[in-house]
């Protein structure tokens, strides 16, 4: 019975670490410019960001209107 615990505890020890690895920040942003592929961004959390980080841009969801 407690090598199951044992084994439990140790593969829940292994997941949070884990998935503590790939938690992102998140910075909101708000578009200035975009040219070609070039995209001009306005952060309020700019700080946490540095040169050569890879992001992930989402756009925002609009709402789609039905009849």
């Amino acid at each position: 019975m407690s090598k199951k615990i044992v084994i439990l505890l140790m593969a829940m020890a292994f997941t949070v670490g884990i998935a503590g690895v790939g938690v992102a920040k998140t910075v909101k942003c708000e578009v200035k410019a975009v040219d070609g592929n070039t995209v001009t961004m306005e952060c309020k959390d700019a700080a946490s960001l540095k040169v050569g980080d890879n992001v992930k841009v989402k756009s925002a969801k609009k709402a789609i209107e039905g009849c």
